[in-house]
Order: structure tokens, then sequence, then C-alpha cells
């Protein structure tokens, strides 16, 4: 039904039997028994960026400029504190949409308990890459996360009809 979020049984099929010549709808899921939920697929974390410098957003493409960012390593059992403060995450899953389809990206709910949120953008049809997201840590003690948690829950919808083009904007194949 266009419209519709997709449930469990139909992101499965997406994930394991893709229609003919078209990529599995997500890669690199760890457990997918644990990533698959009623309403959407977990993504899990794959690195962190802390944002360190300023950025800018022109009415013109040539005018955005993103902030300066210094990755961050995780220690020998996989873990980083974070204090408070901004940082870019960017996910383990590989997310491939059709044209028929688009996502909306939600923090899990024991991330907003903990004082966390994730912000996201639109995952438009057509898009193809290792989605990034803004993880924003408001407590003063800062929060503690482990390399491959599930962090985001992706949602995905049917569109009421495939878009003629897909997206094909700076960030198609990211990190990749």
């Amino acid at each position: 039904m266009p419209g519709a979020a997709l449930d469990r049984a139909t992101l499965r099929r997406l994930i394991e039997e893709p229609a003919a010549g078209q990529p599995p709808l997500l890669e690199n899921l760890l457990c997918p028994s644990e990533q698959l939920q009623p309403n959407g697929v977990d993504l899990s974390l794959q690195s962190v960026s802390r944002l360190t410098g300023s950025g800018q957003m022109g009415r013109a493409s040539a005018a955005r400029e993103l902030a300066a960012a210094e990755s961050l390593d995780f220690d020998e059992a996989g873990w980083l504190l974070l204090p408070p403060g901004a940082y870019l995450i960017a996910f383990r899953e590989v997310v491939n949409l059709p044209l028929d389809l688009m996502a909306l990206g939600r923090a899990r709910s024991s991330l907003l308990r903990s004082g966390v949120s994730i912000h996201t953008a639109v995952w438009d049809a057509g898009y193809r890459g290792r989605s990034q997201a803004l993880l924003i840590v408001h407590l003063p003690a800062g929060y503690r996360v482990q390399q491959g948690a599930r962090l985001l829950q992706l949602v995905f919808f049917r569109l009421t009809a495939p878009v003629e083009q897909g997206y094909a904007g700076r960030y198609q194949g990211e990190n990749l």
C-alpha cells in the first residue's frame, strides 16, 4: 500500500530476496534477527567524528561547506566515552533505496532516555550509501557507546509511484 511503513516480513524479503538486478535494501547487517524490527531496521555504529570547525549553507550548492571533523578511536573493547557535544556518526549498513521507497530515521528510545539525540535528514528514493547522522550528547557526564551498537531505526515508506529520477546529490554513494 503506497504511503504505508513497511513491515518486518516485507523488509526481510527486500533484504534477503531483492528483485532481479537490484541490490538488497540493506547490506552489511551485523545480526538481521536483532536489527529487523516490526516497523523498520536498526542501523549500527561504524565510526564517530567530533565536529571541530564551522560550516556554512548558502543559497547555491557551491556555497555549502561542511564542518571540519576529527575521527575518534574506539578503545580495545570497541568503546568510546563521548563528552557533551555534537558528533558525526556513520552507520555500518549500506542502504540501497529503489525508486519506490524512501526512509526516515529515528533514534532508538534508549538513547533518548539517556540524554542523547540523533538528528537525520530524509533518505530519498534512489539513494545508495553508508549514511551519516548527527549525534548530540546532552548530559554533562557524557555517554559511552560501543562500535556496532544499534543506534537508529530506519523506517521505510512505499511511495504512491516510483520517482522518475532518484537521488542524485553529493552524498550518493557516500562512505562506500
